[in-house]
């Protein structure tokens, strides 16, 4: 049975409960944040020894040495023929349509030249090396392989260094054919904050990167968050989202579908229909409870729906769009009439769907654009993982002699009224008697 809960903007309290509706806590407890620093202390200072260690013991792995856990390029090829043909056409599509839309995010360096000869610009740059966390397990995701490598590589990121859980010694084949097709170019059968923090210090097998990248369960998305500084990552993110707008023309099952999509990650994920229409909202209920029992993870579904999910009757869309707005939702779908005027409207969201027959799941391997985003209403301030991730900028600045007169004045006036003699005395020596 779902008891999903139903507000009502005309309620007086109506964004007092949907601020409610939205919290979730990120901050690891006490307990696990102790448990990561001890080990990324450990990996830092013994290395390999600690890698392994950690790894025999959370992970039950056969291995004697690091070396012995690294995956060779050849097994990931194997994998990638051995395959079934639909599983490896439908890799090579989704990491074709991937790779295509990303090449069009490619920065380029820029310069410009002012009349007295100063030139300016940008260089860009991509990042030496990367590492690439997939989480292992029971779950294989090879669709997180191709989000997180294929914009790297477009990148130009010369080297991609992928770490895997590989508990009980249970390699995923998918996911090695994921990592054959999206170019990779090390495989490390290491998983947990252990790999975190050999991929951010470096080990004597594991070599140092420069940005840590991919999803991870509470410890590895502590552990990246300690790093933080050290090395780059993308985000810790938070549960996965889905805000529907509808306005009541779609069939209700296809709502009552997307938003099971997102439920059935885990029992935090959060699943949100807007709608004007309160009938719809009825009958998307009523699809709910009828398509809930045919689900395989229908206890996650429900315990999701119940805990964290919701329908939301508002007077119009335009208030749809301002409820969306506050949301700033990982994925939003704009199920309604003429989408892309509402697209317009929207300022802060993951991604947007737009249209009836634009599922989320699409986005989610094989649309194009990146499935990795912002999630707990971060959509606020930034942006879904992309070839910028791994492109650096440097400007450009080269002073010419008759620009070195006029900058020079400027930045010795305003270094004096800093008390920066040395600053002022920098430039003014630059400049003609």
């Amino acid at each position: 049975m779902v008891n999903i809960k139903t507000l009502d903007s005309t309620e007086s309290d109506f964004w007092q409960k949907l601020e409610v509706l939205l919290a979730w806590d990120s901050a690891s407890d006490t307990k696990i944040s102790d448990i990561v620093k001890e080990i990324l202390e450990q990996v830092k200072a013994r290395g390999d020894d600690a890698v392994i260690e950690y790894s025999q013991r959370f992970d039950r792995v056969g291995a004697q040495t690091v070396s012995e856990l690294e995956i060779p390029l050849s097994r990931a090829q194997a994998a990638l023929k051995s395959i079934p043909d639909e599983q490896r056409q439908a890799l090579q599509a989704a990491a074709a349509r991937v790779r295509s839309y990303h090449e069009h995010q490619k920065q380029d360096s820029w310069t410009y030249t002012e009349e007295d000869g100063t030139v300016l610009g940008q260089q860009v740059t991509p990042i030496d090396r990367a590492g690439l966390y997939v989480p292992g397990g029971k779950a294989a995701y090879p669709s997180s392989v191709l989000m997180n490598a294929i914009p790297a590589k477009v990148a130009g990121v010369s080297e991609l260094i992928m770490v895997v859980p590989t508990p009980d010694d249970d390699v995923n084949d998918l996911v090695l054919a994921a990592a054959a097709i999206a170019g990779v170019d090390r495989i490390f059968a290491i998983g947990g904050a252990q790999a975190v923090a050999a991929l951010a210090y470096g080990t004597e097998t594991i070599p140092q990167v420069d940005k840590i990248v991919g999803p991870g369960n509470i410890y590895v998305a502590t552990a990246k968050a300690m790093v933080f500084g050290t090395v780059g990552i993308d985000m810790i993110a938070g549960p996965s989202e889905i805000l529907v707008i509808c306005d009541g023309k779609t069939d209700p099952d296809w709502i009552a579908m997307d938003l099971f999509s997102q439920a059935e990650h885990d029992e935090d994920a959060q699943s949100i229909l807007v709608s004007p229409d309160k009938e719809f909202l009825e009958q998307v209920q009523a699809a709910i409870e009828k398509l809930l029992p045919t689900m395989e993870r229908e206890v996650i579904i429900a315990t999701s729906l119940n805990e964290r999910g919701a329908l939301i009757h508002v007077k119009d869309l335009d208030e749809a769009i301002e409820v969306a707005n506050f949301i700033a939702p990982e994925h939003l779908e704009l199920s309604v009439e003429d989408p892309m005027i509402m697209a317009k409207k929207i300022r802060h969201a993951g991604a947007i769907f737009m249209g009836r027959y634009t599922a989320e799941a699409l986005g989610d391997y094989c649309a194009g654009p990146n499935h990795v985003l912002p999630t707990s209403r971060t959509a606020r301030f930034s942006s879904p993982l992309g070839v910028y991730d791994f492109q650096k900028r440097s400007s450009l600045i080269q002073v010419s002699e008759q620009g070195a007169q006029t900058l020079g004045q400027i930045a010795s006036v305003l270094a004096r009224g800093e008390s920066l003699t040395a600053h002022a005395r920098s430039a003014e020596y630059r400049l003609k008697d």
